[in-house]
């Protein structure tokens, strides 16, 4: 595997950041009921966010553009962030509005249950944000969660170009629709690919996101089961196995291997490579909920 660059490139990830309330439980009910948390955490959470704290911690410099609310999350998200050296000039703090917030409910055996609140009255409109970053930046992530904001990121990023990629999690069939064919490398979800090719093969969902646009390619994470993915340029899928870990909290796993794969792009590494490296880091997170450091991701790797 290439070192990294003495420079680290900047990414650009553009999107969701919550405020994320964690208890690790026996089991996760069922019907309602009363029961006691084994243990409590609160932290920074989201699809983008998760992903920019693993940039950030694999070495990468990272710009996170983003909204919060005007209310006492806030500030919270943006010490967070800062904290992980990340540069939060980009996170907007829209008057009037409600941050977003998750409870995360966590079992014996790393399952989850998930109930989120995704903000309210957070501005919609993206004039403001700095494009002019893209120039500087080796490469854009975007999740779907804002997509006026997204669209015109990609856009841009195409006119200079800058290798983008989405995070392509669940969302509504229009959004996947219109932002994948805006991007270079389309990383699906399950749950996201059958969204955006419902009643697809996940080979047929990929050809899809392919013949769509420009991109170059195309994948669907799926967990234990590893990563699979097309070239735009070949015509059978290929298979990057899962690392074999003990996971106990799956919980941004997926977002861990997106912010990991888009430093890889944004270094230079071929997407054979760039995925092997972002399953590895995606692993490590799974195993208790922690996002890795550049040491412990090419220890894997090495190992």
């Amino acid at each position: 595997m290439s070192d990294p660059p003495s420079r680290p490139p900047l990414v650009i990830v553009l999107g969701s950041v919550v405020v994320d309330h964690t208890w690790r439980v026996d089991d996760i009910p069922q019907r309602p009921t009363k029961s006691t948390a084994r243990s409590y955490s609160m932290g920074v959470g989201g699809l983008a966010a998760n992903a920019a704290i693993a940039v950030a911690r694999l070495g990468g410099r990272v710009a996170f553009w983003g909204r919060v609310g005007d209310d006492a999350n806030g500030p919270v998200v943006a010490a967070a962030l800062a904290a992980e050296g990340i540069d939060v000039t980009g996170l907007r703090r829209c008057p009037g509005g409600r941050t977003a917030v998750s409870a995360v409910l966590v079992d014996l055996a790393g399952e989850r249950a998930t109930i989120s609140f995704r903000g309210a009255e957070l501005d919609a409109d993206p004039a403001w944000l700095p494009l002019d970053r893209l120039a500087e930046a080796g490469a854009l992530l975007c999740d779907p969660r804002w997509p006026q904001a997204a669209a015109l990121a990609l856009a841009e990023a195409r006119d200079h170009g800058l290798p983008s990629v989405i995070d392509a999690e669940r969302s509504e069939t229009r959004i996947l629709h219109q932002l994948v064919p805006l991007v270079d490398h389309a990383i699906f979800s399950e749950p996201g690919l059958q969204n955006f090719a419902a009643g697809a093969r996940p080979a047929e969902g990929l050809h899809r996101a392919l013949a769509m646009g420009t991109a170059r390619v195309a994948a669907v994470t799926r967990g234990e089961n590893g990563v699979l993915w097309r070239a735009a340029e070949e015509t059978t899928p290929r298979i990057t196995p899962a690392f074999k870990v003990d996971a106990r909290n799956t919980t941004g796993a997926g977002d861990v291997f997106h912010g990991a794969y888009a430093l890889a792009i944004a270094e230079g590494q071929p997407p054979a490579q760039a995925m092997r490296f972002a399953a590895a880091a995606g692993a490590l997170r799974a195993e208790e909920g922690v996002t890795p450091d550049r040491a412990m991701v090419e220890a894997l790797l090495a190992g």
